[in-house]
């Protein structure tokens, strides 16, 4: 079967789903994820950190924001259950990535970081077991460069294409992975538009 190969230009609009070595608990983060590095690579003309807030503490998180703006970057935070809403929502944040597990108490914490008023973001919806009818719609859902390939995108996805906004980003851990090239290529397949948040 054939298929459409896809161009990649860099740098990428945006990536709004990038860990570096604030995110200290996460085993996947290479020593050499740092800030300084993405800011050099480029790779997108918005850039967004979302390192876990459960892997900081008080101390790490206030010098996490105070270094991300310092670097010019939109500052995110990726909330790994229900039970962190309550403080991201109340941090200084531009955009939020949430894990939203097939849980009622899961798709109650998505509206309650919807009530901030700023955008949240769907992480890796299939890899969580996440159901799309049960999203509140103005989340956006993520096509992730690190974890779409492990299902049936195309049957997953297309039922929500044209009825849900979707964001693009790499989930990138260590310096390698700091690309879409996989998350271009499915939303070039399925003509999904990307939604830029902070053009």
């Amino acid at each position: 079967m054939k298929t459409n190969r896809v161009k990649h230009t860099a740098p990428v609009p945006q990536d709004l789903h990038i860990h570096t070595v604030f995110s200290r608990g996460d085993s996947a983060v290479a020593p050499e994820q740092t800030l300084d590095l993405i800011a050099t690579f480029g790779h997108a003309r918005v850039t967004g950190i979302s390192d876990h807030l459960d892997c900081m503490t008080d101390d790490e998180l206030a010098l996490y924001m105070k270094t991300v703006r310092g670097h010019g970057f939109r500052l995110g935070v990726e909330i790994c259950n229900s039970g962190w809403v309550a403080a991201a929502a109340a941090l200084p944040m531009d955009y939020y990535v949430y894990h939203c597990r097939d849980h009622s108490a899961e798709y109650a914490g998505a509206e309650k970081l919807l009530e901030t008023g700023r955008p949240v973001i769907i992480a890796h919806p299939f890899f969580m077991e996440t159901d799309l009818r049960r999203v509140p719609p103005a989340c956006l859902i993520e096509v992730n460069n690190r974890y779409i390939w492990r299902n049936d995108w195309k049957s997953l996805l297309s039922p929500w294409v044209g009825s849900c906004r979707f964001v693009l980003s790499s989930d990138a851990h260590q310096p390698n992975w700091l690309n879409q090239f996989i998350a271009r290529h499915v939303a070039a397949e399925l003509k999904i538009e990307e939604t830029l948040l902070f053009e």
